[in-house]
């Protein structure tokens, strides 16, 4: 099949600004400016978004699914968790497959299954088997986010790639913009189900937009033999890296702090504040905008700003807001606007430290960059799905979401400090 022509990717030069965001020093040759065109920006970041179209879509469903098929709010929020997880093993079986046979393949057969999934969601009878097929889903899903992230590091780094991750965000905030309006539109006319059945037919449009538009950016040479055994020599390699660790964590931690919002807003906003499925979708739309603005600051400043500088600042802002968060959702000061408005600012942070920290992080392990990606996918889906079902565990009200929430912040501050260089005199440069 002929691939794309260059005018479809992004025009490639050498870059001259090394990991850590220093300007003087060289990258490898491998490592281009960053001058990706419109389209590319869009068909990497409509790969990535598919798990939060899969999420967003679905969220004003979930009482609906809870009252439908007899169960919980936490068995509903567990259709939502058990795809994080599923997403996570996804992507530590996905890279390293990606790193051997390309990224297309495997993107385009995970897409394909998704399809196939999303059709079977569709007729679930009970909880238990709409649980296991949105883990399935998770895990195919992860083959687009996973090669996405792959295909930035097969050609740019540093403070490229955290550029180049940020505007990815534009694409992927649109799915909190418009998803869940139309999911709850779907919902209203015809049933739950019948989402599930929207995500198919996106599945179907993205699957032929890779086959005839993505370019396959690791050549045969590059590849990396072998089967399960290289896979887990490659993260055992990764996690003797006790510096990338640190930083792979710290966008699976931010995740935790998002996702404990996506899982529990809609029983705090709609169960116990009373907004109505069309105020809560204006709201979550709202929200999205926060996202996308600080994605774009992000990739505005990172340009002049180390990208290791933003994440310390992102991540101790973020502490700050979710401690103000739980103040107010403890006291009541302020009411529910005072809540509303420090929740955007939290979600407005949020887009900063994951695209730094990724960033920095595959720019340490290049070689074997769909492994150091799954990884960080791994743990960012992981973390984000099991500590986000904490808040339902904790009663599911404002004041569990916010503590949640502040108890990742707090984590994500503790590993950046205590196991990274990050805030050590002149040490925050041996990230590079």
């Amino acid at each position: 099949m002929r691939q794309p022509s260059p005018s479809t990717s992004a025009s490639l030069h050498v870059a001259t600004t090394p990991a850590d965001g220093r300007a003087g020093a060289t990258q490898p040759d491998d490592a281009p400016r960053y001058r990706p065109d419109a389209k590319h920006i869009l068909l990497l970041g409509t790969m990535a978004a598919l798990p939060a179209v899969s999420t967003d879509i679905y969220l004003p469903s979930l009482p609906d699914v809870a009252r439908d098929l007899g169960t919980s709010a936490a068995a509903a929020q567990l259709t939502m968790t058990g795809m994080l997880i599923g997403g996570a093993i996804g992507q530590l079986v996905i890279g390293p497959l990606s790193d051997r046979f390309g990224r297309r393949t495997p993107v385009l057969i995970g897409v394909a299954l998704h399809v196939v999934i999303s059709l079977l969601c569709a007729i679930a009878p009970s909880i238990v088997p709409l649980v296991a097929l949105r883990v399935a889903q998770g895990f195919f899903n992860a083959s687009a986010t996973v090669v996405a992230m792959a295909l930035i590091r097969d050609r740019f780094t540093g403070s490229d790639a955290s550029r180049l991750m940020s505007r990815l965000m534009l694409v992927i905030g649109v799915a909190p913009l418009f998803a869940p309006s139309l999911g709850g539109l779907i919902a209203g006319q015809w049933g739950w189900r019948a989402v599930f059945v929207v995500l198919a037919l996106f599945g179907v449009a993205l699957w032929f937009v890779v086959l005839l538009r993505m370019p396959e950016t690791l050549p045969p040479e590059r590849r990396r033999p072998g089967g399960v055994r290289t896979a887990l020599s490659g993260y055992a390699h990764l996690l003797r890296d006790r510096h990338f660790v640190a930083l792979a964590v710290l966008p699976g931690l931010t995740m935790a702090v998002l996702m404990t919002y996506v899982v529990a807003s809609p029983f705090v906003l709609q169960v116990g504040y009373g907004m109505t499925s069309q105020q809560f979708a204006l709201l979550f739309a709202v929200n999205g905008i926060g996202l996308v603005l600080g994605a774009q600051v992000n990739a505005s400043i990172v340009r002049r700003v180390a990208p290791i500088r933003i994440l310390r600042v992102a991540v101790v802002a973020t502490v700050v807001l979710t401690g103000v968060l739980l103040a107010l959702a403890l006291t009541g000061a302020g009411g529910l606007w005072a809540l509303l408005v420090v929740l955007w600012l939290v979600l407005a942070l949020v887009n900063f430290a994951p695209p730094n920290a990724s960033a920095i992080a595959l720019g340490r392990h290049g070689a074997m960059a769909g492994t150091a990606a799954a990884f960080i996918g791994s743990l960012q889906a992981g973390t984000g799905g099991v500590v986000a079902n904490l808040s339902g565990v904790l009663g599911g009200g404002a004041v569990a979401m916010a503590a949640v929430m502040l108890g990742a912040a707090v984590v994500g501050l503790a590993v950046l400090a205590l196991a990274t260089p990050a805030f050590r005199r002149g040490g925050a440069w041996q990230l590079g």
